[in-house]
């Protein structure tokens, strides 16, 4: 049978384009269905998105030939503190604090703008022999026949491969076409998300509050900059994001507090409504599911990016070993390897995400009294501590080579 590539990828973002970056570079030719345009996608201004990337995920970025050009936009993550608070308050006396030096001379990640990313993944793509990224385009129609996966393209263009992969997000329209159901629910909360400029050195620290409202992420960026993730009930945090910006800062200053000086905007805010949502397979017929196509979770620990980059690792070996071997990469047994290797690592990353959020997000004093007291056991064994930091730096489990730095 003739394919139009070995392999088809739906969705242009972060974790699509790096999955194809990988698979070409693994030797496969790829064809990128991206729906939004290139020059949405190239925006250098800065917005005031950013990504919490672990250190396994720019150890990849660096075997792919990324890291050179991102790391000097990149902020280090030296140490992150995490405590439980109310508004206006002074903090838990349990906290946790997280120094990389306990486990290494390495940051345990670093902060990287969207802006920079995207640039860098484009750039990457046009000079990769063997990925076709078209853009502007959605997907009408899908259908898997055997031996191959074919898709439809809006302007009546057929696309056919062995295997097709989903990385179009929660709303995966290619998991949904498969016939794929998926698990999950709101919380009810909304994450408002900005940057700001501050007075005081940050020093490479990532502050982790949890607030009654929702958590408080404080993350480093660099000309001293921080980017703010912002939760509150989805209610009151659509009234807060149609504040103009002097009041919706004199709504987060109290949350923020005055550690770090006086604070201003620095570029536009964002607001994203919370949900959980789980495909209940990651694979069908010759299609895999990746990123947020895969698995949505809370952001309460920052990971969803950096389990997408898992994903991506993982399958990029499994997919390239499975080559090697002779063996069909869209087949029945080359998909079951990646859905054993990622399912139960994301189920548990999501009940984890959950879990923490429901215990925080709420002022119960008895709730409280024993978070607090878990802070403090954890903070206080250094075993236990350091664990924590290895899984925050996404240095923990059964590793791709990829994010061990290796090349496929």
């Amino acid at each position: 049978m003739k394919y139009d590539a070995d392999i088809l990828i739906v969705g242009g973002g972060l974790i699509g384009s790096t999955l194809g970056l990988a698979l070409c570079q693994a030797g496969f030719q790829v064809v990128l269905v991206d729906a939004l345009p290139r020059a949405t996608r190239r925006k250098v201004g800065f917005d005031g998105r950013s990504y919490a990337m672990a250190l396994s995920t720019t150890k990849m970025l660096d075997a792919l030939g990324l890291w050179g050009g991102l790391a000097v936009h990149a902020q280090p993550m030296n140490e992150i503190k995490v405590s439980d608070g109310r508004m206006g308050a002074a903090p838990s006396p349990f906290f946790l604090h997280f120094d990389a030096a306990e486990i290494g001379s390495d940051p345990m990640g670093y902060m990287i703008e969207d802006r920079h990313a995207r640039v860098a993944l484009l750039n990457a793509e046009r000079e990769t022999p063997g990925l076709t990224h078209i853009a502007k385009m959605r997907v009408v129609e899908q259908e898997v026949t055997e031996g191959s996966a074919r898709i439809g393209l809006g302007d009546g263009t057929e696309l056919t491969a062995p295997l097709l992969i989903g990385c179009d997000g929660r709303g995966s329209g290619t998991a949904t076409r498969a016939g794929i159901a998926r698990t999950g629910w709101r919380y009810g909360q909304t994450s408002l998300v900005c940057a700001l400029h501050v007075e005081h050195p940050h020093h490479g620290i990532a502050h982790q509050l949890f607030l009654p409202q929702g958590p408080l992420a404080i993350l480093p960026l660099t000309k001293n900059r921080v980017g703010v993730v912002w939760t509150e009930a989805t209610e009151r945090a659509k009234d807060i994001n149609a504040l103009s910006d002097d009041d919706y800062l004199d709504i987060l200053r109290p949350r923020f507090g005055d550690f770090l000086g006086r604070i201003e905007l620095a570029g536009d805010r964002f607001s994203y409504p919370l949900n959980l949502s789980l495909a209940q397979s990651f694979v069908a017929e010759r299609i895999a599911l990746v990123g947020d196509a895969a698995h949505g979770i809370h952001p309460i620990a920052g990971q969803g990016l950096n389990a997408g980059m898992k994903d991506v690792a993982a399958l990029a070996e499994v997919l390239s070993d499975a080559r090697q071997r002779g063996e069909d990469i869209g087949g029945a047994q080359s998909l079951a390897r990646y859905q054993q290797w990622r399912r139960f690592d994301t189920a548990t990353l999501a009940a984890a995400t959950d879990g923490f959020n429901r215990l925080f997000s709420n002022d119960n004093p008895i709730l409280r009294g024993l978070r607090d007291v878990g802070l403090g056991v954890v903070g206080s064994v250094p075993a236990l501590r350091r664990n924590f930091m290895r899984e925050a730096a996404g240095l923990s489990g059964e590793l791709p080579r990829l994010l061990q730095g290796r090349r496929l």
